[in-house]
This record gives C-alpha cells, structure tokens and sequence, in this order.
C-alpha cells in the first residue's frame, strides 16, 4: 500500500490507472480504524479494481466543545490495517492540504432540509462540514464508486443527495452495520466507553429491536414505541438526544401508509454520544 499526502501525487497515481482502464473505488475515513471500517474496504474490493481510502480528522465536522482535538489520531495502526486488507492507496493529507485558504474562507457545501433533522439539529453544522469535505475529497480523488457504512444513515442520506443534486460522477454504496457480539454498532468514539458502560451500550441496538417486532407486529403506536425506548434508555443510564420512527426515502417522520421505515437514535452514555439505526420493511 502506499501512502499519499499530497493531492498532485494522489492524482499522478490514479492516472495511471485510469489510462489503464481500472475502477476506483473510494472509502473516506477519518482514521481509528476497527472491523466496521475495514469490512468498507472489502466491499470496495468486490465492485472495483484500485481501492484509495483516506484518512482526515475533519474539523469543519466538529462543534464547539466536540472532542476534535482528543479524536484518536492511529496512522501507522490504521496503515497495518488498511494493508492487510488489500488497500492499495492511503491519502492521509494535512488540514493545509484540504483547505489551502484556511477554514473560515473555504467553500462550502450544504444539502438543505435533511441536513437539518436529528443529528443535524442536535449538532449544527456538522452536516454541513461532512458534505463540504466530501465533495472536496470526491473531487480530489475523482473514483468510480465510493462506500459508506449505513451507521450513520443520515450521514449516507446527506452525501447521496448531494451527489445526485451536484451530478458528481461518483456511484454511492451503503454497507450494513457491523456490530460486535452483543449487537453494539462498532464506533472509533466506543473506545471512550468503560467496561461497564460498553455493557450498558448495547441497550441501543436492544430498543431498536424491541421496536422493529412492534412495528411488524402492526403497531401505529409510533410516538409511543418512541417514547417507550427512550424511557428504556434512560433508565438504563443514557441521556437521550433523538429518537425517531422515519420514513426511510427522505428521514420525515412516518406515517400509517409508509412501508420502507428506518428508526434512528442518538443517545449519550457519559459524555459519548452514540448512533444507531435499524431498517424496516412493512
């Protein structure tokens, strides 16, 4: 695998396989990598013959008070891993690098509506952030397809509508969840869980799965299942931030005739905020 820090190198590199006629493939990161991460990389490596995974710590993402400066920074970690898993390009840039003009005078891209619900509501700006340098690293690296995990499913939703209103060349590719035994969705901001909290965590997948079978089950009840997990979480030692029965084609909440359904969740367990979500069919 080689290790790219310059976009003049990175796109010397990919245009020698494109002059070959290959596919990229494309998985953005922003490092501390575990298993979630590297099951991206093995999707891009069934649909695409040169895969390029970045890795960039992107502060227009963050809020005031956010953990931007104590994220976990794992480079050489994160290159082990990257390697063992058939990664052929790593373009790791500086903060220079993305924005050359600095922060304040950057371009931004912002995906109206969507971009505002949930996590959007609770984090300002951050969606805002994620489609600037999205776009950005779309533009840099120029691939064929990209992957993103369904975890953060507003996340996938916002770069997909970006994508399609800015008519980027690019193929979007949700993967599914990966979780560990319990059920936990995995999470480079799980590492800032204690044992004890780690066990607690899993109660999020729990409720998920406890409303999906009421869901199935008939129920229209959908402000009382939400109502029900969120009292769940809290009891069980979370601080709830959004909890929401939606419709799985634009995030609005649902109502009796939607089938495709999604319920995602934010919660904090100390000071760490996790998300989950899980994908209905009626």
């Amino acid at each position: 695998m080689i290790t790219i820090h310059s976009i003049a190198e990175l796109r010397a590199q990919l245009n020698k396989a494109r002059l070959q006629g290959k596919r990229i493939g494309f998985v953005p990161t922003m490092g501390n990598l575990h298993e979630g991460h590297l099951q991206l990389i093995d999707q891009a490596r069934a649909c695409s013959d040169v895969i390029v995974s970045s890795i960039f710590v992107n502060p227009l993402q963050f809020g005031a008070g956010e953990d931007l400066d104590s994220y976990p920074r794992t480079l050489a970690d994160d290159q082990e891993k990257l390697a063992s898993r058939g990664c052929d390009f790593l373009f790791a840039p500086t903060d220079a690098e993305v924005y050359p003009h600095g922060r304040e005078a950057q371009t931004q891209v912002e995906v109206p509506t969507i971009s505002d619900l949930y996590c959007g509501a609770s984090r300002p700006g951050h969606f805002r952030g994620v489609a600037t340098v999205v776009c950005k690293l779309f533009g840099m690296v120029q691939p064929d397809v990209a992957i993103f995990g369904e975890k953060d499913f507003q996340q996938l939703m916002v770069i997909r509508r970006m994508t399609e209103d800015l008519s980027l060349p690019v193929e979007i590719q949700g993967a599914p969840i990966a979780r560990n035994e319990d059920g936990l969705a995995l999470s480079s901001r799980n590492g800032y869980l204690s044992p004890e909290e780690l066990k607690i965590a899993t109660t999020l997948n729990r409720t998920l799965l406890i409303a999906k079978d009421a869901l199935l089950n008939g129920s229209k009840d959908f402000s009382g299942i939400e109502e029900q997990a969120e009292t769940t979480l809290e009891e069980s030692g979370f601080k709830r931030d959004y909890y929401k029965i939606c419709r799985r084609s634009d995030l609005q909440p649902a109502t009796d005739s939607d089938k495709e359904l999604v319920i995602v969740t934010a919660a904090y367990m100390g000071s760490t905020r996790l998300i989950d979500n899980i994908q209905i069919n009626l």
